[in-house]
């Protein structure tokens, strides 16, 4: 048994599900990237775009996510805030190739991260810099300088490169929301219905792959 693992059992999280939001701009690679993390033999070979959004499930070693893929397109995007109290982390992922809608999805951000529901909490954010594999997309340290990342100081979070349909990067990216789901929830406690209640957060990380 692993040192998470352990800690998991220590903390009462075995077998537990945590809440993740999946969200970005439409055709910035969510749904490859969720489809990716699930078991083979529950993969889609066909990706269409999401409508409205869809519900799926994967493990790591230590923990069970329940992902919220929400649809990236303008007319949906007003759908992502009636699920942010439900949720314990956010997949935020950006076209890297998309330099055109990058204000885009800078405005989006800053628009989740004011909002109510999310600003005071403690809540981790993973980027994936996605596309990596396209001659035109930028390395995830110029898309956390183009997205202002360094100004998050309230939450731990973490970028990296990932090519969704070869699902490079993405395990990193897992073992990092993982772990940081971990340390923030030291204080954690579940609720009669099995629902994960978050208490003190520990030393928060900022951590740029490249």
């Amino acid at each position: 048994m692993g040192l998470l693992d352990k800690l998991t059992v220590w903390l009462g999280l075995k077998k537990k599900e945590v809440n993740v939001l999946c969200l970005g701009l439409d055709n910035s690679g969510k749904t490859t990237i969720i489809n990716q993390l699930k078991p083979s033999n529950t993969q889609t070979q066909d990706i269409v775009p999401t409508i409205g959004f869809n519900i799926e499930k994967f493990k790591s070693s230590s923990l069970s996510f329940t992902v919220f893929d929400m649809s990236g397109q303008s007319r949906y995007r007003n759908l992502w805030e009636h699920y942010y109290k439900e949720s314990h982390a956010i997949i935020f992922v950006i076209d890297s190739g998309d330099k055109l809608r990058m204000v885009v999805a800078k405005e989006e951000l800053d628009t989740l991260l004011n909002h109510q529901d999310i600003r005071s909490r403690r809540m981790p954010v993973l980027f994936f810099a996605n596309k990596s594999d396209l001659r035109e997309s930028m390395s995830s340290v110029k898309v956390s300088q183009l997205l202002c990342l360094e100004n998050i100081k309230d939450k731990p979070w973490h970028i990296c490169s990932s090519d969704a349909v070869k699902g490079d990067g993405l395990q990193e990216g897992v073992d990092w929301l993982q772990g940081t789901i971990l340390c923030v929830c030291v204080c954690v406690r579940t609720s009669p219905q099995g629902h994960l209640i978050f208490g003190l957060a520990v030393k928060l990380t900022v951590e740029v792959s490249i």
